[in-house]
């Protein structure tokens, strides 16, 4: 059983690797970026916002996979060609100073808190819809469209990371969360996170107006999550 130097040095080994994938200018304006992105990207995406060759980009993105700076899922669309990857940072990479890395651990505890204090799934969404409420009046302005409420609900969606694939069927909206910003404590509490989402997306379309939600499908009734919305 290896000695608690041994893990020690293992740490540190694993750090200097994690600085010199770091210490590559590309790499570090690649990390930059992805840190600063609420959704994954894809090397196209990656190359067009730093004006480089997807070829150039490439290399670095897998190097940093290698060392554990980043995740990557696979994302196909049915089309042709091979499936697309999606980057983003690994859960262990460091911050750099652009989140407090207290914030994680914070949100895991008090979500732990709640849970152990049986908070309701409806006290939850309650929360949920004060948040959702004051995202909406932010935007200003007094009541929009139908089409507008949609249209907004999708741009906070983005805004917070949920990446979201909007279906207009007319009358009805669906929209999936392709991507959650809260999956690790959505898994870990869903009677309570999902919830909260949630109370968001009720507050927020009630607050705009145009459309009203029908249903919400949380992470226990199907993935992605999505929500179904009818217009006024």
């Amino acid at each position: 059983m290896p000695c608690k130097l041994d893990f020690v040095e293992q740490g540190g080994a694993h750090r200097l690797a994690l600085l010199k994938a770091l210490g590559d200018n590309t790499r570090y304006a690649i990390y930059l970026e992805l840190a600063r992105s609420p959704v994954p990207l894809s090397t196209a995406d990656v190359a067009g916002s730093l004006d480089l060759h997807a070829n150039t980009v490439r290399p670095h993105l897998e190097r940093m996979r290698d060392v554990g700076l980043l995740s990557v899922e696979t994302e196909s669309r049915g089309g042709v060609g091979r499936p697309q990857h999606l980057y983003s940072l690994a859960s262990e990479a460091p911050s750099l100073g652009l989140e407090p890395p207290p914030m994680p651990l914070l949100a895991r505890m008090l979500a732990g808190v709640a849970a152990a204090a049986g908070a309701a799934p409806h006290e939850a969404a309650e929360i949920g819809r004060e948040q959702g409420r004051s995202a909406a009046a932010a935007l200003g302005g007094d009541g929009v469209g139908d089409d507008d409420c949609v249209a907004a609900l999708a741009a906070e969606l983005g805004r917070l990371g949920f990446d979201p694939a909007v279906a207009d069927e007319g009358q009805a909206v669906s929209v999936a969360f392709t991507h959650c910003p809260f999956a690790e404590l959505a898994q870990a509490h869903p009677e309570l996170v999902c919830h909260l989402h949630r109370g968001m997306v009720e507050g927020f379309v009630e607050a705009v107006g145009g459309a009203s939600v029908e249903r919400f499908q949380t992470l226990l009734d199907r993935q992605p999550c999505q929500v179904e919305l009818s217009r006024s």
